[in-house]
């Protein structure tokens, strides 16, 4: 079974926009619950689908399929939970390992978070300069979740 095992960052200072130009994205949630998440998600002139099972630790089952955008498209507009999420992803190599810095729009604009994937959940990393505290527990920062309580409303919500 494919896995995906990931570590999530919050991300300081402008250092690392100069090291990778970023992609736009778009991408909503047909589903989203503890137990799996179902993603439809534009990037480019491609689309998605991305079906993932509950997290356990850093760790979750990860399912992704390319689709015909015009399909992707469809699904964002009739069947995903508002609001979509709209972010500019920029890939940075570091020490061996590909970070994916997103930098959030729309309702989330102001969040900026790094994810690395690895091989191995107890692999070791070296942390860029820029990379400031780790958040891969915190699950007000998964993007599924950030549609049901975006960045925007954390003050309101918490005030």
């Amino acid at each position: 079974m494919p896995t995906e095992i990931e570590r999530k960052f919050l991300v300081k200072g402008d250092a690392w926009r100069s090291l990778a130009s970023g992609v736009a994205y778009c991408q909503g949630y047909i589903t989203s619950t503890v137990e799996r998440t179902v993603r439809v998600r534009v990037v480019g002139r491609q689309g998605y689908l991305t079906i993932k099972g509950g997290t356990t630790g850093i760790s979750r089952a990860e399912f992704e399929y390319s689709i015909p955008v015009e399909d992707a498209l469809e699904l964002l507009s009739t069947l995903c939970e508002p609001p979509l999420i709209q972010k500019k992803r920029y890939k940075i190599a570091h020490a061996g390992l590909i970070w994916e810095v997103d930098e959030f729009e729309g309702e989330n604009q102001g969040l900026i978070v790094a994810e690395v994937e690895l091989g191995d959940a107890n692999q070791a990393i070296v942390l860029p300069d820029w990379i400031d505290r780790e958040v891969s527990d915190d699950p007000r920062y998964f993007n599924a979740n950030l549609v049901k309580h975006p960045f925007s409303q954390w003050e309101k919500d918490e005030g």
